[in-house]
């Protein structure tokens, strides 16, 4: 289990020409070496959000799924469909911390095929091949026209109350690329508000069934 979004050395701040819209994408220290958006076109690519689901209702430590997908609208390929979620981790306010970043959800398994057999080591990654270098965000390759794309996370929920996450598309990772609603409608985003419970319900099991079941046990007959 991997505790909130992934993270990879420091983080400097993106000047304005790399901003990729509205997406939050924050560039990993990295040294030289080519350009990152070479070969990436400079043009804007029309998005659309087909399916968002994740449970209004949730409860700590209960397994639960994120799914984004998303469509291209356009003409062309989108170089590299990617989507940021910003909202996994929260700023703990707690003296002392050497990391003020703390998750609301332990991510589980993210979006992207698993390498068979699995490679990844757990201290570092979660499985699933979408992940990037960059903060909270995840990419599923090139996008072709009228296609979708799906992308999925196992979470477990950690921290109760309240929680607003927002997501938001990009079509590239570099910058360059650009992701919009169609007929000019802004960027390719949203959000949930998430009510996570702080005790998970109770569950019995049906001696008449045999069958695990939440709530309170049935009635004798």
């Amino acid at each position: 289990m991997v505790l909130g979004a992934r993270s990879r050395g420091a983080i400097p701040a993106l000047p304005a020409a790399l901003a990729i819209g509205a997406t939050g994408l924050a560039l990993s220290g990295c040294g030289g070496g080519a350009r990152a958006d070479a070969g990436e076109p400079s043009r804007t690519f029309n998005l659309a959000i087909v399916r968002q689901r994740f449970p209004a209702k949730q409860t700590i430590a209960r397994p639960t799924e994120l799914e984004l997908q998303v469509r291209n609208d356009g003409s062309g390929t989108v170089p590299d469909v990617a989507v940021s979620v910003d909202s996994l981790n929260y700023a703990s306010s707690h003296p002392g911390l050497a990391d003020r970043s703390r998750p609301v959800w332990a991510i589980e398994q993210g979006p992207g095929p698993i390498a068979k057999p699995p490679v990844e080591t757990q201290e570092v990654s979660v499985p699933g091949g979408a992940q990037t270098a960059y903060v909270n965000t995840w990419a599923l390759g090139p996008l072709p026209a009228g296609q979708t794309r799906t992308f999925t996370w196992k979470l477990v929920p950690i921290k109760p109350g309240v929680h607003v996450v927002h997501f938001s598309f990009a079509a590239g990772l570099a910058g360059k690329a650009r992701a919009a609603l169609a007929g000019g409608g802004g960027a390719v985003q949203g959000a949930f508000t998430v009510d996570i419970a702080g005790k998970p319900p109770r569950s019995v099991v049906d001696p008449q069934t045999g069958r695990v079941q939440t709530g309170s046990a049935p009635a004798a007959p």
